[in-house]
């Protein structure tokens, strides 16, 4: 005799079997979905497919406050540079440096727009007002990097991801 009984389905409730159905072990998935393991939930993705280790120790700190101080010194290069170079190591500096790159890059689209509005004197006026926000949100995002914590400027055009 087989397993499903004499002639029937093994179905539960068509009556030709006694043993009970089945059960196949399944992870519950949306359907059509394939199983992956799941990352970290508070690592970023990777922009080459992957996932970046999200550590904020010391080092991961010093370089996220250096990518935010650096471009109050140096423009945008520092926070590029930082980038480049740390950015694949570290998911809280990328971000950071990122973050900062942004920042420098929408400064200078403000600065070449204040700079064009000086023909009808607004610009005079935009010119300090962008310098002394540039100074205090480095200096605000440069501290909270230096704790560990992913700054984001109130005003940034986020063309660097």
């Amino acid at each position: 005799m087989s397993e499903q009984g004499a002639g029937g389905t093994g179905r539960p409730g068509d009556g030709a079997s006694s043993d009970p159905p089945r059960k196949t072990p399944a992870t519950p998935q949306w359907p059509g979905s394939l199983p992956s393991p799941a990352p970290h939930p508070s690592a970023p993705p990777s922009p080459y497919g992957g996932q970046l280790p999200w550590r904020t120790g010391p080092d991961d700190t010093t370089w996220a406050l250096l990518a935010h101080i650096g471009g109050v010194f140096f423009s945008f290069l520092a926070p590029l540079i930082i980038l480049l170079t740390k950015g694949q190591q570290s998911g809280f500096v990328r971000d950071q440096a990122a973050e900062a790159l942004n920042f420098q890059l929408t400064l200078i689209i403000a600065y070449v727009v204040s700079v064009v509005l000086i023909v009808v004197l607004i610009g005079l006026l935009l010119l300090p007002v962008i310098g002394v926000l540039a100074l205090v949100f480095g200096i605000l995002a440069a501290i909270a990097s230096s704790r560990g914590e992913a700054y984001r400027y109130p005003v940034n055009l986020r063309l660097v991801k």
